[in-house]
């Protein structure tokens, strides 16, 4: 991932409604959800919600799709994970550090 891409992704998600939707969408997983279901879930109205789905579809966190009627929207792993990669990238020196950088462990220390 080249640095530009990275502050997009982190300006993206450095917005507590952006961050939100995202996080509602990694737990949908790969079925995504519907924009209506987005909005009901998180309390945001529809308006802001396509603002906020736009600034993350620009930023290629989260990627749409059309079924019938509804325009379903999904987290883009590809690029969370390449972003994650990218922030992690010289971790420790480049020794290995698989408990330091392990997710349990950071979440432990959250």
């Amino acid at each position: 991932m080249e640095t530009s891409n990275a502050v997009t992704a982190l300006a993206a998600l450095a917005q507590e409604s952006r961050l939100a939707v995202f996080r509602l969408l990694v737990q949908a997983g790969p079925a995504g959800l519907a924009a209506g279901k987005i909005s009901e879930a998180l309390g945001v109205p529809p308006s802001s919600l396509s603002f906020h789905l736009k600034e993350l579809a620009h930023a290629g966190m989260v990627s749409s799709r059309q079924e019938g009627r509804f325009v379903i929207y999904e987290a883009n792993f590809a690029t969370a994970n390449a972003l994650v990669a990218f922030l992690t990238e010289n971790c420790c020196g480049g020794q290995s550090c698989e408990l330091v950088c392990s997710p349990k462990t950071a979440k432990e220390s959250l």
